[in-house]
């Protein structure tokens, strides 16, 4: 049952406020295609008294009930959409803020654990595919249930021996239908969504890697990598489409068997004066609509399967163990020093990345790290920002950087990665991004302190395409400049620039940092920094 599945559980406690208007809907739902129901037999009966030409005021009811039936399953139906996709839509709300309230601690030393593509097929189409839980198997199966069990009530009030004949064909197509299409399709169903994920993964990283792809040769190869996630995707999909058409067949065999079954007892019944005539055609056309009931089913089966793949994805990502959790009493920095000794920290999904790595950086100081690629010194930006656990003696405002909040470190220590990222924006809207309630006045002081006259209403581009490296890199330190923190962290922050551009970005560093502690990663010494401290690979001499 996919509601004891674990993870369906676990993400069910999140739907809990929507519960209730899940029950209203249910109900409705019921009402629909109860109406449905109630349509065809007041139709049938209505046709077949009105051919014995009986006093209008005989048939009055009757003309009332279809009129009512009728109009009832438009506005049934209509209501249930409306307040089930309200209950579904407010609990994926719900669903992406606790998503994304995990991922936040885990950003950025344990995103790495997801594939970027993966990441967003989990977030986007995961979470989409949860509206199934409510909208294609809870909701049906509770229909089902009523409609079906009064509609057996019904014929077999008519005609006891119907009755069974109905009960046994809505259990044939709520029960060997739907298992039928999960024994031939359950495992195709099961693994589009990961192959899905895969493919989406590949295709991004073809996209961002083509240049490089194209320029080694190695696109081709790369292709045919797609094609091969593509061909298994394929298959899977074309599984779950022969056991759907299987599923179909085997409905609309169950159901034309339901009415044959039905002329078979009910015409001898007639014959018998066990049966009203005018009760014949309600017997026979019943199971048309009552079979509905039951038919969509099928379909929930493979929602269902949907869902317990997606949930488990997602509960992957609430289960994901941030790289560093916040004490449970944290305390408060006094001050802005800095001291680190023996620091040592790794990655959540690698060796120690950075060890033995000793300094002092009272306020006011500035200090560069300095070593060979891969030695770690990015790393020891990541842990002074609170982004990864470390070992050893690492001290913020005389406190261990371990007793800090994440939110308290980062509000006295700004991070600047190698290359800042740019939103798609105006200038405006990326620098208020250090400090919302800046006003323009303010905006143009940061630019002017960095060196970089811009129309604060320009806009940016994609990932900063109409700004240059030089422009990307000032816009950066203009956010640092905004916010004011008084350590700042730099990583590399003339990389991948012409040497008259790194000269004018240090000086520009030199600039706003004074007065602030400023740790930066540097491949080549710095004149104005007081001190350059070596960071070494552990396991190298």
């Amino acid at each position: 049952m996919i509601l004891r599945d674990p993870a369906v559980r676990r993400l069910r406690e999140i739907y809990r406020p929507a519960t209730g208007r899940l029950w209203w809907a249910a109900v409705l739902g019921a009402l629909a295609l109860g109406s449905s129901v109630g349509l065809m037999a007041v139709s049938a009966w209505l046709i077949s008294r009105a051919w014995e030409q009986p006093p209008i005021l005989f048939l009055q009811v009757a003309v009332v009930s279809v009129r009512a039936f009728g109009i009832g399953r438009g506005v049934f139906r209509y209501a249930e959409r409306l307040v089930s996709h309200q209950a579904a839509f407010r609990s994926l709300v719900d669903l992406r803020v606790a998503l994304y309230e995990r991922l936040i601690p885990l950003a950025p030393a344990g995103l790495p654990a997801f594939k970027r593509g993966d990441l967003l097929r989990r977030m986007v189409d995961d979470v989409e595919t949860m509206s199934d839980l409510s909208l294609r198997v809870m909701l049906p199966i509770f229909s089902a249930i009523l409609v079906g069990t009064g509609s057996v009530i019904l014929t077999a009030w008519l005609l006891p021996a119907s009755g069974v004949i109905l009960a046994v064909c809505l259990l044939l197509g709520g029960i060997a239908v739907p298992a039928l299409i999960i024994w031939s399709s359950g495992r195709g169903q099961a693994a589009q969504a990961p192959l899905q994920a895969e493919l989406s993964s590949e295709v991004l990283t073809a996209l961002q890697a083509g240049p490089e792809l194209m320029v080694l040769g190695a696109d081709d190869a790369y292709g045919r990598r797609i094609e091969d996630v593509d061909a298994r995707l394929a298959a899977a999909m074309r599984k779950t489409a022969v056991g759907s058409a299987l599923s179909t067949a085997l409905g609309i065999l169950v159901q034309g068997a339901a009415v044959i079954g039905m002329i078979l007892v009910a015409v001898p019944a007639v014959r018998a004066g066990d049966l009203w005539g005018v009760n014949l055609a309600v017997v026979v056309l019943l199971p048309l609509a009552a079979y509905e009931s039951v038919a969509v089913l099928a379909p929930s089966a493979l929602a269902a399967i949907r869902v317990r793949t997606a949930a488990g994805r997602l509960v992957e990502i609430l289960d994901a163990q941030p790289p560093v959790s916040d004490p449970a009493a944290p305390q408060a920095a006094d001050g802005a020093t800095v001291v680190a000794r023996g620091l040592s920290a790794s990655y959540p999904t690698g060796p120690v990345a950075v060890g033995g790595v000793d300094f002092y950086l009272p306020v006011g100081h500035r200090i560069g790290l300095v070593g060979e690629s891969g030695s770690g010194k990015s790393t020891v930006l990541n842990v002074l920002a609170g982004f990864l656990k470390y070992s050893g003696d690492v001290r913020l405002g005389g406190r261990q950087l371990s007793e800090l909040a994440g939110d308290d470190i980062r509000s006295l220590v700004l991070w600047t990665p190698q290359i800042p990222h740019v939103f798609d924006a105006d200038v405006a809207a990326n620098l208020r991004m250090a400090k919302p309630d800046a006003t323009d006045e303010q905006l143009l002081d940061a630019l002017a302190a960095v060196g970089l006259p811009m129309d604060l209403h320009r806009p940016v581009g994609q990932h900063g395409a109409t700004l240059s490296g030089g422009e990307r890199q000032r816009l950066g330190l203009a956010r640092a400049v905004l916010a004011d923190h008084p350590v700042l962290l730099l990583d590399e922050p003339t990389e991948h620039l012409d040497p008259p551009t790194a000269q004018a970005v240090l000086d520009t560093i030199a600039k706003v940092s004074e007065g602030r502690s400023l740790v930066v990663v540097t491949h080549q010494p710095i004149p104005w920094l007081d001190e350059h401290v070596e960071v070494r690979t552990p396991g190298r001499s």
